[in-house]
């Protein structure tokens, strides 16, 4: 749902007259406010030159006015609330009622003009990140510009002269500002609408925050054991799946705005890597992928055509960041039977866990969770525990869906024969691989695992 927030001509005057009568404003655009975390898909471009816009996961784009043939934005930085998950909030700084804020959509050779509002307690500005423009428009805090003030307005004007896609974030105070959510996507779309186009086009940030168990405020000075990892600022179970028809050709692009990189893995497709922050890739330098990392700073690109029906996972592949508010400090006793230990110990601390061979996978632990916060791993699907949280969704691949139907189709049916199952026959008979010699019972002192085996290390 979005509200609107009217700014009359009497807001004028936080501009500055010269500010003002640079622009040719009488008044400032309305600027819209996002409540929802659902994706909103949005709908053709009322007026201008035609696009195909994109979808943004579990976020939206940002309306404009026209005025003289200039599409005007407005965009507020502001302390938000953001639903991480269904019983999660984090108390976040963002654009226009959200973290990440809005996409910003545009054609290429478009002269854009954008009204940012600070209404942050400390100072702001806004670097539009990979784009082309003059210098005084770059949204350097003290090399460009001068900050903006809280309860301030500026406005940066250029013209958009590159298609492809880039990100908008702070250059002042940004170890603060940028842990706390401040960033958003920027699409320019080609002129020529044919080119470079597919059927559906995702974009998405990647973010992560360190936010304790029970408090609701990030912690700015970690650098990087963070303990949420997300896609638009939510987490799994509740990033919204990628929903496509069969044969459709998908984009998907994804920006990088944490404090390290991010191999993104891709089931059941391969797919190429088709543009960066720089630009789009030449089909003669692409190759076929199913893992592209992302790093700090970067954006990437990916095309495939979605022609192998079924729920996909998409997620990023290092492991801990696919899990919801990960602790640091859990013992690891793999190897060890510690059941009857650990009943006893839960019994006098509720809560205690540990990771290992009887004490139940990750996913499977149930235990009281302080307030806000979540467990590490969760979601359901039609055959039990997912076990994954943070950077982890669907791409539910399907055939009967309409051509704008973003819809969750629910679980894929599968067809018979199709599905992975248990063998209850027979165990086949150990055998031996050729040239090794045969299996003979271990003789003498027992192997002591905690040395490495018995070897030497020096």
């Amino acid at each position: 749902m979005k509200s609107r927030r009217s700014f009359l001509a009497g807001a004028t005057t936080l501009l500055g007259a010269g500010m003002v009568s640079r622009a040719g404003a009488a008044s400032l655009p309305e600027a819209p406010v996002g409540s929802s975390a659902a994706t909103a898909v949005p709908p053709p471009p009322p007026n201008g030159r035609p696009y195909n816009p994109v979808v943004t996961l579990n976020g939206w784009s940002l309306p404009w006015r026209m005025k003289d043939g200039v599409k005007e934005f407005h965009l507020v930085a502001e302390p938000v609330v953001r639903e991480v998950a269904p019983g999660m909030l984090a108390n976040l700084w963002g654009y226009n009622g959200q973290s990440p804020g809005p996409t910003i959509e545009v054609v290429e050779g478009d002269r854009v003009r954008i009204f940012v509002t600070n209404r942050l307690p400390e100072h702001t500005s806004i670097h539009w990140h990979g784009q082309i423009l003059p210098n005084g428009m770059d949204g350097v805090s003290g090399v460009t510009q001068p900050s903006i003030q809280p309860g301030k307005t500026f406005v940066y004007e250029f013209v958009a002269k590159h298609a492809g896609t880039f990100m908008y974030h702070p250059h002042a105070d940004e170890m603060v500002q940028m842990a706390m959510g401040m960033m958003g996507f920027w699409v320019t779309h080609p002129k020529d609408i044919r080119r470079h186009a597919v059927d559906r086009d995702f974009v998405f940030l990647l973010g992560a925050y360190d936010i304790e168990p029970g408090s609701y405020t990030p912690k700015v000075n970690t650098m990087l054991d963070f303990n949420l990892w997300t896609f638009n600022s939510r987490v799994f179970p509740a990033i919204d799946p990628f929903v496509v028809r069969q044969g459709d050709r998908v984009r998907i692009r994804a920006g990088n705005l944490t404090m390290t990189n991010h191999p993104i893995h891709l089931h059941g497709h391969t797919f190429e890597v088709t543009g960066t922050d720089g630009g789009w890739v030449k089909p003669s330098a692409r190759w076929p992928e199913v893992t592209a990392d992302i790093g700090v700073g970067q954006m990437r690109a990916i095309e495939f055509v979605a022609d192998n029906p079924g729920d996909w996972a998409f997620h990023c592949h290092k492991s801990h960041h696919t899990m919801n508010a990960m602790g640091h400090d859990v013992p690891t006793l793999i190897g060890v039977d510690h059941q009857g230990v650990a009943e006893k110990i839960n019994r006098l601390v509720p809560g205690y866990m540990v990771m290992g061979d009887k004490g139940g996978s990750m996913g499977s632990m149930r235990m009281p969770l302080p307030e806000n916060t979540l467990p590490m791993m969760t979601g359901t699907g039609q055959y039990g525990e997912i076990e994954m949280g943070g950077m982890f969704t669907l791409i539910k691949v399907r055939e009967d869906l309409a051509r704008g139907d973003y819809r969750d189709p629910g679980h894929y049916r599968h067809p018979k024969g199709t599905v992975a199952y248990e063998w209850t026959g027979e165990p086949p008979p150990a055998t031996q691989a050729p040239g090794m010699p045969a299996l003979a019972p271990a003789q003498g002192k027992p192997v002591d695992l905690r040395r490495g085996g018995g070897h030497d290390h020096h």
